[in-house]
């Protein structure tokens, strides 16, 4: 029993050392990882020590930990790779996105919510001009993930 669970708080540490550092083990290619070595680990350990505290035989708690292990490590691997490639890094431009302002706009501080699809959140914004709360904004520069907008008007 003390085996899976040395092995279970290796894997822990594995993973805990993988978020705070990032992957410092990365063989194949990412196929193995501080992650999915880590995760496997824990599925490894956790296994083992329900089988053998269930008093079954322990050639199953080896066998069958082994397995799910090797499993879970495999799943680890293709989800980390679909996050992967799901992150296209590219930026979005927001000019002429409009919006709303969420609080009063001047040249140095202010808050809109845009209406773009992709945003979920509010962004930090200014203007050349104040502009009260709940009018509608443009978009007319972005720097970095503060806005520059201007009061939008219907006709406009």
């Amino acid at each position: 029993m003390i085996t899976f669970v040395v092995v279970g708080i290796v894997g822990l540490a594995l993973v805990l050392f993988s978020m705070i550092l990032g992957e410092f083990i990365e063989l194949g290619d990412g196929a193995v990882s501080g992650t999915s070595l880590g995760v496997g680990a824990i599925v490894f350990g956790a296994t083992g020590a329900i089988v053998v505290s269930n008093d079954l035989p322990i050639v199953l708690a080896y066998v069958g930990s082994a397995v799910l292990a090797v499993l879970v490590v495999l799943l680890v691997h293709v989800l980390t790779k679909k996050l992967r490639e799901s992150d296209d890094a590219v930026p979005v431009s927001l000019v002429g996105v409009q919006g709303t302002a969420t609080s009063d706009i001047s040249a140095a501080t202010g808050e809109v919510s845009l209406d773009a699809a992709h945003e979920l959140e509010r962004r930090l914004a200014w203007a050349d001009e104040p502009i009260p709360t709940g009018a509608r904004v443009v978009v007319l520069e972005q720097s970095g993930t503060r806005v520059r907008v201007r009061r939008h008007y219907p006709n406009d």
